[in-house]
């Protein structure tokens, strides 16, 4: 049964989810591609960046353990490969963000990570809930760099009160 606590939790971390992939909703691949911001990345290398560091790594393997999750760990999560269309990209997102919901409702907030990387050095999250913290923090984050994006590319804002 999940705890009110990780039910709120979890409540925020798929509300940022919404708001990052509405803040791209109804762009063209093209536009998802294109880079409009100095540091070079663009829409589906955000979405991908949130997929493989966030939802897999944070969630999946560290907080999970999920030996698949560590095997599938490689360089540059902001590379998206050759070959992967945006709409690839886009359901990558959404299947990475339903596994770690499936590893979410199970966790014990006050547990420790099941697994710690090495090349991270001394393990400086010392729950499950300050990993998932993390991860909602990074996604909200990336949702207003999803909502800068998108307003650079055709003016469409998120909810701007005046």
């Amino acid at each position: 049964m999940t705890s009110p606590d990780l039910a709120l939790l979890l409540d925020y971390l798929q509300g940022q989810r919404r708001h990052v992939l509405a803040a791209f909703d109804g762009l063209s691949d093209e536009d998802m591609q294109r880079a409009v911001l100095p540091s070079g990345w663009s829409g589906v290398q955000l979405l991908h960046h949130l997929a493989l560091d966030d939802e897999r790594f944070w969630v999946r393997a560290v907080i999970g353990g999920d030996v698949d999750a560590k095997a599938g760990l490689s360089g540059n999560a902001w590379a998206v490969p050759d070959g992967l269309s945006v709409s690839d990209v886009r359901d990558l997102y959404l299947r990475e963000a339903q596994l770690s919901d499936a590893v979410l409702s199970e966790v014990d907030l006050d547990a420790a990570p099941a697994w710690w990387p090495d090349f991270m050095g001394e393990q400086w999250m010392q729950s499950n809930r300050d990993v998932l913290l993390h991860v909602m923090v990074e996604t909200a984050a990336h949702a207003g760099h999803a909502d800068a994006v998108r307003e650079l590319i055709d003016g469409k804002q998120w909810v701007v009160i005046t």
